[in-house]
Order: C-alpha cells, then structure tokens, then sequence
C-alpha cells in the first residue's frame, strides 16, 4: 500500500512538473483534479496493465535489445488518455535558443511524436524522484 502511494504522488509530481517544463504540451481540462485522476490511471496502467504489454512486446524487445522499451512508454501514456477523458497531449512547439556559438533550431511535434516527447520527459523525471525517495 505505501509503495501505491507512492507511486501516485510521484506520478502526480512528474506530471506537475512536465507541465511546467513543457508548457502546452499537456492539457488538464478540470485542472489539479484532472491532474491527480491521470496520475492514478497512470499507476494503476503502471502496476497492471504494462506488465502484459511488455510479456506481449517481447520478442521484439529482445530483437532490438531493449531499444524499442520507449514504445511502451507510450503506449502506456496513449492509454491513459484513452482512459481520462480530460486529459490530452497537444502538439509541442519549441521556439528555438540561441546563445553565443549554441543553436537550438525550432521544433514543432505533433502527434506520435508528442507522445514520444511526453512520455520520455515522464519516463525520466520519475525514475529520478523515484531515486530520490529511496
């Protein structure tokens, strides 16, 4: 029960600060209520429902010796969209830095790639606080 709790407060966190590092790329409709509903479909997807998806993706996982693991990162994240109807990936735009002799070249994602943008940035700011709370 703690590790569940856990578990909810970091994805509630993750997903919190995605938000804010990604501005736009995300879309809360009710807002904080929104928020915490997604982040208790994404545990209850997480503690579930992943396991089957990497039982039934693994051959090809194999073949490419883990590489293909993000795409159930994002099938993991498309299916709670699925789920919390309130909750929506935009397209991500980027503008662009520049700064001295570094060149950032504007971005523009849609769709796929949305997905893809979002759930690596998840993926990894919760694998830190999970750290974190070790």
């Amino acid at each position: 029960m703690k590790s569940i709790i856990r578990s909810f407060l970091i994805n509630a966190l993750a997903l919190w600060l995605i938000s804010q590092a990604l501005p736009g790329s995300m879309n809360f409709s009710r807002g904080t209520e929104t928020l915490l509903f997604t982040a208790l479909v994404l545990g209850l997807i997480n503690l579930f429902i992943r396991p089957l998806i990497k039982l039934f993706l693994l051959p090809i996982n194999l073949l490419t010796l883990g590489a293909f693991r993000w795409v159930i990162n994002v099938l993991s994240l498309y299916l709670v969209t699925v789920v919390v109807s309130d909750f929506k990936i935009q397209n991500f735009f980027f503008p662009g830095f520049s700064y001295n002799v570094v060149t950032i070249p504007s971005l523009f994602l849609t769709g796929f790639w949305a997905f893809v943008l979002v759930s690596f940035s998840l993926s990894i700011i919760s694998h830190f606080l999970f750290w974190l709370s070790r």
